[in-house]
């Protein structure tokens, strides 16, 4: 029995103009009961506000793809895989652009059961939006490509006295311990940054700024901002390895660290270790004095 009220389904659908992808109200409502069962939200109004609360254009796009709409399927490569490579290179570095790739088929569906695809878009519930769920993905395959791999390397040797410990931690105890090595890296890192490229950062991330807004404040083209971000973050990124690296970690425990951390950044979150007032103060005394100049 659907525990999604037919005037609420066609309500939410009108609001997700999912009728540009193709969807009908019914398809939708099939995506709001995936949704509702997920969330774990039954009665009338706690399952309307849950409803509600979701990302309903992206859920509408997600369940669009799921069913193979040409148009929606444009939309979405011209829209995500901008967004996809730059995840990728983000975790994985030279490879994430094949990380990316290798996601698409996944989408797509290309594996069958019962005479239809089984496209990954089936998981995706609106709770969070598909730009965030696409990273969230992206970051644990590339953990689990790192899991895989370890499989395979060599045993401890028989005369080795270490003994083998059972990990007891589990692996959410793990990825937390991994996503607080990659806060303090981080944290290290900023500090040694040169303050306008901390600067830069903050306005970014923190304040939300676009590149034409940094770079009127800091009297530079928009493309000249882009690179100073990409070098800023490639420094950020080279000196937490070497931190990680510094602190026993191996290649690919540092990978899957910042995979991890991709994950669920928690603490590590670029924007939340950024100081706000110190941020706030300099952005006042750096436009009045672009004011006076002008």
């Amino acid at each position: 029995m659907s525990c999604v009220d037919p005037s609420l389904a066609a309500r939410l659908h009108q609001r997700a103009n999912a009728a540009r992808w193709h969807l009908s109200v019914a398809e939708f409502a099939a995506a709001l009961e995936r949704s509702a069962a997920k969330i774990g939200a039954v009665d009338g109004s706690s399952l309307e506000r849950a409803l509600d609360g979701l990302h309903l254009d992206d859920l509408a796009l997600a369940c669009a793809c799921e069913r193979g709409d040409d148009a929606a399927w444009e939309h979405f490569v011209r829209e995500h895989r901008p967004l996809l490579y730059r995840a990728g290179t983000a975790i994985a570095g030279e490879y994430g652009r094949e990380l990316a790739d290798s996601l698409y088929a996944e989408l797509f569906g290309l594996r069958e059961r019962d005479g239809a695809r089984q496209s990954l878009f089936r998981y995706f519930h609106g709770r969070s939006s598909l730009g965030t769920w696409l990273r969230s993905v992206l970051a644990q395959r590339h953990i689990d490509a790192i899991r895989s791999h370890q499989r395979f390397d060599p045993l401890p040797d028989e005369e080795d006295p270490s003994p083998l410990v059972a990990d007891t931690a589990g692996p959410d105890a793990e990825a937390r311990r991994q996503a607080a090595l990659v806060h303090d890296a981080l944290g290290g890192a900023l500090v040694r940054l040169p303050a306008r490229d901390r600067l830069r950062l903050a306005w970014y991330y923190r304040e939300g700024m676009t590149l034409a807004q940094i770079g009127r404040l800091c009297q530079e083209h928009e493309a000249t901002v882009s690179r100073h971000l990409t070098r800023t973050r490639k420094a950020l990124r080279a000196d937490v390895e070497a931190q990680l690296q510094r602190a026993g970690l191996g290649a690919g425990e540092i990978d899957e660290c910042l995979a991890a951390a991709a994950v669920d950044p928690g603490d590590a979150d670029l924007s939340s270790l950024l100081p706000v007032e110190d941020v706030r103060k300099n952005t006042v005394d750096i436009r009045s004095k672009v004011e006076e100049r002008s």
